[in-house]
């Protein structure tokens, strides 16, 4: 329960919850304010524990795993500083897409929820009666969510700015995606088909057709080629400074349909999948050994984290959240808000926010469940075997057991209330799209 921030209160919370503190345990307490996944006491209801322990029979039972085979399934529940369960939950296992919290946490840290990434438009040439004498210049800045709907947007700035034609190329230069494309070729075709709607082809038609009404339809023609200059261009004249969605926008979408190029990309902005690593495990505060990541995205058995760690990086986000007025219903899907993405065909108690994570061999769900009776409940389950769609029912299963034992929440807690009506992320503005040339 983070919301509850005085040593005082922890105390009197854990005394409602019949949890019984020793005045030499109050250090523990307080230091538990600052460490999201310490615990210092058990839960003394056995609900927690005995559900956890039937779960994993069942998976036995079943036969989606062998006798053998509980070590390699982990499972951590947590409320507040109280431990509910744990079976191998401070193993590092293949955690699949778990890995984008992480991900989350050191980029949310590392660069702020409003952060914008910026991509600019040039020219190497002059402007003249609506065309470009010289080449088109898109420098890249790292953008993760520069698609179709950005592209014809920057398309109708351009045509604000009067500019029908460019008789040059178009020139890719420093880190730029389109459409989650990092190939500079396939990356300028792609621009270069969003800038002129005379030659769309059904992606961008349908994508403008889902576009707010009234959008106009970009008409820039480009005469030469798609070339890429691995050196930023020394002389050019800038247009356009167009900026993106605000990260939190940005790592909402990630986590909403689990994306692997979106999360390398943030990976890659901040230093690569060993400053995520780290700052991760820094501010979750549990040891290094138990995350443990070869990338940013989650791609691979060799990403293992511990369950504990899974929860215990969820509390920092929600901390590091809390400080911008914001939660990680902000940065994920929440059951009953979001309907689309890795939430389709999962059945979880409403106002669960959560993330999924699936491999081959391996299916994981983790997230946070608010109670009646333990507040919010943190959760990592991490299943290894070929059965994914049983293991994701047995998992959401797991959560209802959970919450109908716990009583279910009134109402939805603020901590865990989105701060946006609209789950949607706001692509295709043209408002981020600033013109700096002057003529």
């Amino acid at each position: 329960m983070l919301e509850l921030l005085s040593s005082g209160l922890v105390s009197i919370w854990l005394e409602m919850a019949g949890v019984k503190i020793k005045p030499t345990d109050a250090l523990d307490v307080v230091t538990w304010q600052s460490s999201p996944g310490l615990v210092i006491a058990n839960d003394p209801n056995p609900a927690g524990v005995n559900t956890v322990k039937e779960y994993l029979q069942g998976l036995i039972t079943t036969k989606l795993i062998a006798q053998n085979l509980g070590e390699s399934q982990g499972v951590w529940l947590q409320s507040g500083p109280m431990l509910m369960a744990n079976h191998q939950g401070t193993t590092p296992l293949p955690a699949a897409s778990l890995t984008k919290i992480a991900t989350s946490l050191a980029a949310f840290t590392t660069l702020g929820p409003d952060y914008q990434f910026e991509t600019t438009v040039a020219t190497n040439g002059s402007v003249v009666n609506g065309v470009v004498q010289g080449d088109l210049i898109i420098n890249g800045d790292g953008d993760p969510m520069f698609v179709w709907e950005e592209a014809i947007a920057l398309g109708n700035t351009l045509n604000k700015m009067g500019i029908k034609q460019v008789k040059g190329n178009l020139v890719i230069t420093g880190n730029f995606a389109m459409n989650f494309q990092r190939h500079p070729q396939l990356a300028g075709q792609m621009v270069k088909q969003a800038l002129n709607s005379k030659i769309w082809t059904r992606p961008p038609i349908y994508i403008h057709s889902i576009m707010p009404k009234g959008t106009a339809k970009p008409q820039v023609a480009i005469n030469g080629t798609i070339k890429y200059s691995a050196q930023p261009i020394a002389k050019q004249t800038l247009l356009i400074r167009h900026r993106s969605i605000p990260l939190k926008q940005i790592i909402k979408e990630m986590n909403v349909y689990s994306n692997n190029e979106i999360a390398q990309m943030l990976a890659d902005d901040i230093g690569g999948h060993l400053v995520v690593q780290d700052k991760a495990a820094k501010l979750a505060r549990v040891p290094h050994s138990e995350i443990q990541l070869i990338n940013g995205s989650g791609l691979g058995p060799e990403n293992r984290i511990s369950p504990r760690a899974v929860c215990a990086m969820l509390m920092a986000l929600q901390q590091e959240a809390a400080a911008h007025q914001l939660n990680l219903a902000d940065l994920f899907p929440m059951s009953g808000f979001d309907h689309r993405g890795t939430m389709h065909f999962r059945h979880l108690p409403l106002a669960t926010v959560m993330k999924t994570g699936t491999l081959r061999d391996v299916s994981a769900l983790a997230g946070v469940f608010p109670t009646r009776d333990r507040g919010l409940v943190w959760f990592a389950i991490i299943n290894r075997g070929p059965q994914i769609g049983a293991f994701r029912q047995q998992q959401d299963k797991l959560i209802q057991r959970l919450v109908q034992l716990l009583q279910i929440a009134p109402n939805t807690p603020t901590a865990l209330t989105p701060h946006s009506p609209n789950s949607l992320p706001d692509l295709g503005n043209t408002k981020r799209s600033e013109i700096v040339y002057g003529g």
